[in-house]
């Protein structure tokens, strides 16, 4: 029973912090012009939390943390931007918790769960907008290519980012056993 509180609490802990940087971080790399906001910098803590504390807690992180930033500092703005990285980051932490508990946990595998991930929530955040934005009001062409771009081409900054810092750190929470997933 003391063990199941100590892991709670730590999750708890845990997750207000990646919570914290979530809200945060986005200050810092908006000093780095012209593409700041390209490295996605709500989205490594986010992501950081579905692998160490699991689906459920990563997943709670990332439907907060841009709704909580939009409320508190004005950005991203709520509709269709918070909301739809609500969905995208609760779906990266999902993923990303979910597959890592259940896959092998060689480098290989991280890399397969991580690009999954990104993946599974770039299509959330694509699927939102989608519905949000464009449905009535653009071609499924200027839609598609819309979503695409602001995806994939303006996101490869943070893409790159996620796939060079994320393995390191885990690999360090790993070593000193402070995986919570």
């Amino acid at each position: 029973m003391a063990k199941n509180k100590n892991t709670a609490l730590a999750r708890l802990l845990y997750s207000s912090m990646f919570l914290a940087l979530a809200l945060l971080l986005p200050f810092l790399t908006a000093q780095i012009k012209p593409f700041g906001s390209a490295l996605c910098p709500m989205h490594l803590p986010v992501i950081l939390c579905g692998f160490i504390c699991g689906p459920s807690w990563g997943m709670a992180v990332g439907a907060t943390a841009p709704i909580l930033r939009s409320m508190t500092f004005g950005m991203p703005i709520m509709m269709p931007d918070a909301v739809a990285m609500a969905v995208e980051l609760a779906v990266y932490a999902f993923v990303a918790g979910t597959l890592y508990k259940k896959l092998q946990k060689n480098l290989f595998m991280f890399y397969v769960e991580l690009i999954t991930a990104m993946i599974c929530g770039r299509l959330a955040w694509g699927l939102v907008t989608f519905f949000l934005i464009f449905i009535g009001e653009a071609t499924g062409e200027i839609a598609f290519s819309v979503i695409w771009s602001r995806t994939v081409l303006q996101s490869i900054p943070g893409i790159i980012l996620q796939l060079v810092a994320i393995p390191p750190i885990i690999s360090v929470m790993k070593k000193n056993r402070l995986m919570l997933n």
